[in-house]
């Protein structure tokens, strides 16, 4: 990989980013996720995509008339977005409630929430779910982890079927942390609705949030190569044929994770414990 010279890394790096990021980025998620109409404008990196996800309520301004909904399954990053802009946060069970749980505009964060079916018909806009009467006043940010990992037809909000090309009030957090191993470098970025991404990159310009080059030229060259992406998610799908049969096997309970990254795993309460879990993941091999 090329990196900057180091006079190059001496400026402030752009908020926006650099042209050659933001080129990667539109044409990896053509290449990758089938996403059309997106323009260098409607991309914008961050400083791994937990800091966005927790700050996005209140870069947005959302305050404490409005509203957070995150699904019943999500990290507590979500709700702890919501509580840092003062807003309302409500748990909801579907990705897309068909009404807002108060007055005042209302982020719905779709993250963990694929359709887990995998089944075709008729698309998410031309259902109703993300019809322009229902996104007036509405962003639903998705985690494009899950449409990473392990969904057999992965789909992002971003995709013509889902959006029939509209990505008016949409953006997708895109995290390089699993699908390039950059969790170190905290690398990834959201795209979408060119207009809230502009709205995103004034207010995030004088917060000095700004990625380093080199962690930027590092997203190009992870974004450009399609290989190791296609190597590392046959490697998260081999762990999950392992331990998927082993938890189901030791009595555990695993909801909600056909398509994802992650197992939901119980057994009757709250939390497992963890020698339970040791236990399976010992008995399936493992940790040998």
């Amino acid at each position: 990989m090329r990196w900057p010279r180091p006079a190059q890394n001496r400026d402030t790096p752009a908020t926006a980013g650099t042209p050659e990021l933001r080129e990667s980025a539109v044409a990896a998620l053509s290449r990758r996720y089938g996403i059309s109409g997106l323009t260098e404008s409607a991309v914008l990196p961050v400083i791994g995509t937990k800091e966005l996800i927790a700050w996005l309520p209140t870069l947005l301004g959302l305050g404490a008339e409005d509203s957070v909904v995150v699904p019943e399954l999500a990290y507590p990053t979500y709700d702890v977005g919501a509580r840092l802009a003062g807003a309302r946060g409500a748990r909801c069970r579907f990705a897309h409630p068909a009404r807002s749980p108060g007055a005042g505009p209302v982020v719905r964060e779709l993250a963990e929430q694929p359709d887990r079916s995998g089944a075709g018909g008729r698309s998410p806009a031309q259902a109703g779910g993300l019809g322009p009467g229902t996104r007036c006043g509405w962003s639903p940010p998705t985690s494009a982890t899950w449409a990473w990992a392990g969904m057999r037809n992965p789909l992002s909000v971003l995709h013509p079927w889902v959006c029939d090309g509209d990505h008016t009030g949409l953006l997708a957090v895109h995290s390089l942390s699993k699908s390039s191993s950059l969790a170190g470098y905290r690398a990834g970025f959201v795209a979408g609705d060119a207009a809230l991404v502009g709205e995103l990159l004034a207010v995030r310009k004088h917060a000095g949030m700004m990625v380093p080059r080199p962690v930027q030229a590092a997203m190009v060259a992870a974004l450009d190569d399609d290989t190791h992406e296609r190597e590392q998610r046959e490697r998260y799908r081999r762990r999950r044929d392992v331990l998927l049969p082993a938890f189901r096997s030791a009595g555990f309970i695993v909801d909600y994770s056909d398509a994802g990254l992650y197992l939901w795993v119980t057994r009757g309460r709250a939390v497992p414990r963890h020698r339970r879990l040791a236990g399976a993941a010992w008995h399936s091999g493992c940790t040998r």
